[in-house]
């Protein structure tokens, strides 16, 4: 665990990795594999070093999925192959810049789910004398009495929703199906073990074992038909960090994808069957203290995305029995914590953060500075501080 005492005269508000913690989360992802290859999610890790050294840890590694076009574009020119967009794009100019990338040998794969994408694709294709790798997205959300388990994503959900695009795909000359992709997020992205939840949690868990059986059924029917349609897939990627466990058991799949695992925000804290170490942190330095036990930090409003709540807020823990103040929250320029706790605290002193999701801090500090054995080890640039900015 990161101490305060690293960051004495360093300039903050800083964001860390966790050198000794990362590198255990590495591991035990490729421990739980099960013969699959993992592809890395860049959007959970934004640091072009890191996702260099995961590649190169463990031969189950294999591959990016990118959330950009202009990010797989800067990635490809950087040396990195084998890229899945995960994200439908309209964007005639990245989908372009990938053209170009593919005509120099690049494994780059477009991720569609209506024919309007395609058409776009298919015409660039044309002009460009390219055939582009095409990948489906399968909504892989789960429906019980009328609730909707899961997140908004493709229209594809059943084996007739596929027929007009295999149609306009087999008559189209400029792309080909070379994938399906399906993210159970009802199972990889809600935890199951909250605390002080305890039937929240049991429905939860009841939803993601009934959700885990009927989405391996469907993803087998719809492998099926798309090969009986006579396409060959290369890779059927599913899952996250949270469905790591099950997702690797089905035998259509080809691949996983996993991010967030490797930095393991707090929005991973409450899952049953895995827990991994808290790897990512942010330092914000004490410049006034208002009132007694209250202390005020520079920054601090990293609020990650998504619906609404407090799980989304940057969660003070060292020194132990800080908490945010439930009228203030974290702010933009300056952040005020009750502390309850016995060790002293000065201006100038270091609080440290964790984010509540994994790669969107990236998005604030230009470096990582690395840390091991509570030593500075390296510095390394994010996106941000590469210059690059995606979305």
């Amino acid at each position: 665990m990161v101490e305060r005492s690293v960051f004495h005269n360093m300039s903050m508000p800083c964001a860390f990795l966790d050198w000794d913690a990362f590198e255990q989360n590495v591991n035990d992802i490729a421990k739980c594999a099960n013969g699959k290859k993992i592809r890395i999610a860049t959007k959970s890790i934004r640091c072009v070093q890191v996702l260099k050294y995961i590649l190169e840890q463990n031969e189950c590694f294999e591959g990016l999925m990118c959330y950009n076009p202009h990010e797989a574009d800067y990635l490809a020119e950087l040396g990195f192959d084998n890229l899945l967009i995960g994200y439908p794009t309209v964007d005639i100019e990245g989908i372009n810049k990938l053209v170009k990338q593919i005509k120099k040998g690049k494994k780059i794969i477009l991720m569609v789910d209506q024919i309007e994408q395609i058409n776009i694709i298919e015409e660039i294709g044309a002009k460009n004398e390219v055939s582009i790798p095409l990948c489906l997205d399968i909504d892989m959300s789960s429906s019980y009495m009328g609730f909707h388990f899961g997140v908004r994503r493709s229209p594809i959900r059943e084996t007739k929703d596929l027929v007009p695009l295999l149609t306009y795909i087999l008559q189209s000359l400029n792309v080909k199906l070379v994938g399906i992709m399906g993210y159970e997020a009802q199972i990889a992205g809600v935890g199951d073990n909250l605390t002080n939840h305890f039937i929240k949690n049991r429905v939860i868990q009841y939803l993601k074992k009934q959700s885990t059986k009927e989405i391996a059924l469907r993803r087998k029917d719809i492998v099926k038909f798309i090969e009986k349609e006579g396409f060959e897939l290369e890779l059927v990627n599913g899952g996250g960090t949270g469905s790591l466990h099950t997702t690797t058991k089905e035998k259509v799949v080809t691949e996983v994808t996993v991010g967030s695992g490797f930095y393991s925000p707090t929005l991973f804290d409450d899952y049953r069957n895995f827990q991994y170490k808290p790897a990512i942190g942010f330092a914000l330095p004490i410049i006034r203290k208002p009132a007694k036990k209250i202390f005020t930090l520079t920054s601090g409003g990293f609020i990650a995305s998504g619906a609404v709540g407090k799980e989304k807020l940057p969660t003070p823990y060292s020194p132990e029995n800080c908490t945010l103040l439930p009228l203030e929250g974290a702010g933009e320029v300056q952040t005020p914590i009750y502390y309850s706790g016995k060790k002293e605290m000065k201006i100038g002193d270091a609080v440290l953060f964790r984010p509540s999701k994994a790669g969107e801090i990236a998005e604030r500090f230009s470096d990582l500075y690395v840390i091991s054995q509570n030593k500075v080890i390296d510095k390394f640039p994010t996106y941000r501080g590469d210059k690059r900015c995606f979305l």
